[in-house]
């Protein structure tokens, strides 16, 4: 087998504001493996101080994967336990080489364009104009659901902002769900979901920082607003540790970035475990190339799904790689007929 990578620094069209920072370009990898004419593509997609490989971690494990490749997929798989990132690439690539077309993972309606996947619509932050500017533009496009970022700016003038959402538009007409990406101290955490409540938000990610289960425990108890678990799933790799930590947490929800809890398989666990455990979930991208996205895509059309998922994010950038996906209205669609065009080959 041949096995090949590339750096792909995606840059975005607009510099994105989360609580950790502005975000101006984030770097993604791709790996090929072809083998008796057959090709397979994979993405490995990291977010630089959250996902657990760093760039240089990285490009040593594409370095070194050459000598292990002929053990396969499940040897490959175990042994990068701990990169969850290069963890879904290598599924990718595998999953590429075992069907007819390298962007083909899944056999579903979705992939024959018969299905589309509701999305949400997404507000990065900014100063308050901006993002209601942001917020009209995503409700003129169809979107009905939206999540807005909160932490970078200060907390009166995010609560203004929802509030202004809230004077224009009910919960009926447009569910909003917030990300604090853990921004939050423990000791003013429960006064700013209080204040946060009188929105009428769907949700809330990440309210405090990770691995506090105690502290998050009680938030969940408490809380008027639903919580929904994203970064707290990070680095957790054990069956029994993610059952011990949904069951002392129990959150409302869990957010699920196949590049960050182990692609495909990893979610799968993730999945069957909060569904044992009667709690809901939705996947987002963790900002990949359409490579990736179209990967979470095709295993989201796998499952019963309630609810808009995040995978609004293709359009983000001025480079990124084109396949078979596309938006219409606030539904992620594939265009089955586009996919013979590409020749990924």
């Amino acid at each position: 087998m041949k096995f090949t990578w590339s750096k792909h620094c995606l840059q975005f069209k607009t510099p994105s504001g989360t609580s950790r920072g502005v975000l101006n370009d984030k770097d993604s990898w791709l790996i090929q493996m072809t083998i008796d004419g057959k090709t397979g593509i994979g993405e490995c997609s990291i977010i630089d101080g959250l996902s657990p490989e760093s760039p240089e971690i990285v490009e040593d494990i594409l370095e070194e994967i050459p000598r292990y490749i002929h053990k396969g997929k499940d040897f490959l798989l175990q042994h990068y336990s701990t990169s969850p990132a290069m963890q879904f690439a290598l599924e990718m690539a595998f999953s590429g080489l075992e069907s007819s077309h390298p962007l083909l993972h899944f056999d579903t309606a979705f992939v024959h364009d018969q299905q589309m996947i509701p999305i949400n619509g997404l507000i990065w932050m900014s100063d308050v104009e901006s993002m209601m500017t942001q917020l009209e533009q995503k409700l003129n496009l169809g979107f009905s659901c939206i999540k807005i970022k909160v932490g970078a700016l200060d907390f009166a003038s995010e609560c203004k902002l929802l509030a202004s959402i809230r004077k224009r538009y009910q919960d009926t007409d447009v569910e909003l769900r917030v990300d604090a990406n853990g921004a939050f101290q423990t000791n003013e955490v429960m006064q700013k979901l209080e204040q946060l409540s009188k929105y009428n938000i769907h949700s809330i990610e990440q309210p405090i920082a990770p691995g506090q289960w105690d502290e998050m425990a009680a938030i969940c108890n408490q809380s008027p607003i639903p919580i929904a678990l994203d970064e707290e799933l990070i680095g957790v790799h054990s069956e029994n540790i993610k059952a011990d930590l949904l069951q002392h947490i129990k959150p409302q929800y869990i957010i699920l970035k196949p590049s960050l809890v182990g692609g495909w398989q990893g979610a799968d666990q993730w999945v069957s475990i909060a569904e044992k455990q009667s709690i809901g979930w939705w996947a987002t991208s963790a900002l990949e190339s359409n490579i990736g996205l179209n990967a979470i895509a095709q295993w989201l059309s796998t499952k019963e799904i309630s609810m808009p998922q995040g995978l609004g994010t293709g359009g983000l950038f001025t480079n990124n790689i084109d396949t078979p996906l596309y938006i219409s209205g606030q539904h992620l669609g594939f265009d089955r007929v586009k996919l013979q065009d590409l020749n990924l080959k």
